[in-house]
């Protein structure tokens, strides 16, 4: 039996990419195929992610051992045969290959191949550059949305900052506030 995935990328929009693996391979073997197909640096470190139907990451399985101290079952790729995990076809999966930022390509089992196998794995499909492996962190927290605090903080436009203070509070008009010499 053969799985197909796809595997996409909200970064870059034309990235595509189709592998095909045998169900009997390891998580390990399916690493390996998508950093040959992408042409990424080997080494790093990477997970796959079972996911709801709504991409909600659920069940991990790390490319090393992590030393956790929950009570959750943890699996490595290298000792989790893919046919053990994957069903049906559609499921979801996340395979995060850059942890400091969470970058990851979203990925779909699309077609279950029964009746054949393969030696290896293969990509089959390869549209548009993948994107950067890795990215400045600096970069990144500066493309990213900042909390706007002005008139429509937390979507109510009659906000004012100024109701922060003691004057903008019912019922603390009697309080005596502490002066700076008291402390």
């Amino acid at each position: 039996m053969v799985f197909r995935f796809l595997l996409l990328s909200d970064e870059v929009e034309d990235f595509k990419r189709e592998i095909q693996i045998s169900a009997d391979a390891t998580f390990f073997d399916l690493h390996k195929a998508i950093i040959k197909s992408v042409g990424y640096k080997d080494g790093e470190m990477t997970s796959f992610f079972l996911c709801s139907d709504d991409w909600e990451k659920e069940q991990e399985i790390t490319l090393v051992e992590m030393d956790t101290s929950s009570d959750e079952d943890s699996y490595t790729m290298d000792a989790t045969v893919l046919n053990d995990f994957l069903e049906d076809e559609r499921q979801k999966l996340m395979y995060v290959f850059d942890y400091l930022t969470e970058r990851a390509f979203f990925m779909e089992l699309r077609e279950i191949i029964t009746g054949t196998n393969l030696p290896e794995a293969v990509c089959t499909k390869s549209i548009g550059d993948a994107p950067a492996q890795f990215v400045d962190f600096d970069t990144v927290s500066a493309t990213t949305t900042s909390l706007d605090t002005g008139e429509s903080f937390y979507g109510d436009e009659s906000y004012d900052m100024n109701e922060l203070d003691a004057e903008g509070f019912d019922g603390l008009d009697d309080v005596q506030l502490p002066s700076d010499e008291e402390y």
